[in-house]
């Protein structure tokens, strides 16, 4: 049994999305939970979890990506209704650095084999 990437990105890179984004919310425009989570629209608990690094925590992102996490803070800031525009742009980001690859090959034993991708990089 396998998981398609699709579900990967559901599970994995999707909450880690979430993670960074409310880390940043949280520290460089000090909103409290009840405020993240209203605009993530998530629970105040995974937002808890995130901050905690309870959740989310297998996805380390490349540093080069904090720059595109801070930028969809502040487009969130400014707009809180671009905030799925922003986590779709992220997770298409994550797809191209090879994030879900990465994943799907920790998770799926040979399952890159049968959609043909091959990354270099690991999954910490």
């Amino acid at each position: 049994m396998y998981s398609l990437p699709q579900e990967i990105e559901v599970w994995y890179i999707i909450p880690a999305v979430r993670r960074e984004l409310s880390v940043t919310l949280a520290e460089k425009y000090k909103l409290k939970q009840k405020e993240i989570a209203k605009i993530l629209g998530t629970s105040e608990a995974a937002i808890s979890q995130y901050l905690s690094k309870k959740r989310a925590k297998e996805i380390k992102f490349p540093k080069e990506m904090s720059k595109d996490f801070e930028k969809a803070c502040q487009e969130i800031i400014g707009d809180n209704k671009k905030v799925v525009k922003e986590i779709m742009l992220l997770t298409n980001l994550a797809k191209q650095n090879g994030i879900s690859c990465c994943m799907c090959k920790k998770y799926n034993r040979g399952i890159l084999a049968m959609c043909g991708r091959n990354p270099k990089k690991e999954v910490k």
